[in-house]
């Protein structure tokens, strides 16, 4: 039998009167365990979440890889690629590439009666993913875009549109200046999204590749480029070195250069500030182990000085302090134990709650997000709580050694 844990269950399971002290003391330190626990649990599944919402925003822009002509990164203006079913089975063929689509760059302005604004109009083709612009849809609908023909379809963001006082169905024309030409087309408003990302939200709008290749005057197969998504992102590095490797510095039909880059390359202002949000996370988790770790040291002292007599009878029956300390180190883990159920409770059901009614809004112009996104991550969770009971545990060591000057003759006259 395991005499310490034997002796710590007994002490846990107390209730006598003789030691109303020590109980609310337990109680703190447990509340104190559970609301620590808690708090890293949510403020962990809210950095996963919002870094995840927002990264998916973008990259539903702009993918995970993008493969264009060299020329365009030492110029501002366009310069169009060759992407040709060979070279899209090629990318496509790439270990960890899920999708390859092109895209075409045009720049215009929108004019209604009353306003206009000058956009970025870019041209996709039926392979096109539009799963990202499906789920943030406001009203109307995505329509079929074409590399063959030009429909004259538009795609506008909801700030576009009430800027402009435009609605679905809604004609608008759009004029568009190469050289000394200006030249209009008639556009109907075939959809209106809205993704709160304002950056993209105020200058981007989807139409069709044939449009947008045919208003650049291009080329047969001439776009400016391709969008790649990868399997899993954690391996977006891996995949990108395939492609630098086997695409880079190759050049198409027309001796135009490949290069590319990554989501992370294009918009680093954004991926660097996802990236400051660990440093608040670490600092919230250290403070709140600090918070566990104290609460758990003063509640771990009362009980010993509460149970003075018990110790002093212990070592004068012949207990060891080893003995004596693992018995109280035990009983430590109990209340910890107890505060991690506590805590994980608490703070999983508010993760899942937020996750399934969104009860927690937010300004969606200043954090991108209309409600406070969450995401549970069974490993983090799992991390916490390995973490916050061992860190618990290794501060109890010190305080335990009050025992070894515990004497159990003036123990027996201790009140």
């Amino acid at each position: 039998m395991n005499l310490p844990l034997f002796l710590a269950g007994k002490i846990y399971k107390s209730n006598g009167d003789k030691y109303k002290v020590s109980r609310p003391a337990i109680q703190i330190a447990m509340t104190g365990v559970a609301i620590g626990l808690a708090v890293m649990i949510i403020t962990v599944s809210v950095v996963l979440g919002f870094k995840h919402a927002i990264r998916d925003k973008v990259v539903g822009f702009g993918s995970h890889i993008q493969v264009e002509n060299f020329m365009t990164l030492q110029n501002t203006d366009p310069y169009p690629i060759c992407i040709d079913d060979s070279m899209m089975q090629a990318l496509g063929r790439t270990d960890g590439v899920r999708h390859v689509q092109r895209f075409a760059y045009t720049q215009g302005i929108l004019k209604t009666d009353s306003d206009f604004l000058g956009m970025t109009f870019k041209g996709v083709g039926p392979e096109y993913d539009l799963s990202f612009i499906k789920r943030n849809l406001t009203s109307g609908e995505v329509p079929q875009f074409s590399d063959k023909a030009g429909k004259y379809k538009l795609l506008l963001s909801q700030m576009t549109a009430d800027k402009l006082k435009l609605k679905a169905g809604d004609k608008v024309y759009a004029y568009f200046i190469g050289g000394d030409n200006v030249r209009a087309r008639r556009f109907t408003v075939s959809g209106i999204f809205q993704t709160n990302l304002t950056q993209f939200d105020q200058s981007i709008c989807y139409t069709d590749l044939y449009t947008a290749t045919k208003l650049n005057n291009w080329l047969a197969g001439q776009c400016s480029g391709a969008e790649i998504s990868v399997k899993d992102f954690d391996k977006l590095d891996e995949v990108y070195n395939n492609i630098i490797k086997n695409v880079n510095r190759t050049t198409d039909k027309y001796g135009n250069v490949f290069t590319s880059k990554t989501i992370n390359e294009a918009y680093p202002q954004i991926f660097s500030w996802l990236e400051l949000l660990d440093i608040n996370v670490l600092i919230i988790l250290v403070l709140m182990v600090c918070v566990a770790g104290f609460t758990m040291i003063s509640g771990l002292l009362i009980i010993i000085l509460e149970r003075t007599q018990m110790i002093g009878i212990l070592k004068a029956m012949g207990a060891p302090d080893k003995t004596v300390r693992k018995t109280f180190l035990w009983f430590a883990a109990f209340i910890i134990g107890k505060g991690l159920l506590l805590g994980n409770i608490l703070g999983i059901g508010l993760t899942v709650l937020q996750q399934q009614t969104g009860f927690i809004k937010l300004d969606a112009e200043t954090y991108y997000v209309s409600t406070a996104p969450m995401e549970v991550s069974v490993p983090a969770v799992i991390a916490i709580n390995a973490a916050t009971i061992l860190i618990c545990l290794l501060v109890l060591i010190a305080p335990s050694h009050l025992v070894s000057h515990i004497h159990p003759a003036k123990s027996m006259r201790y009140e």
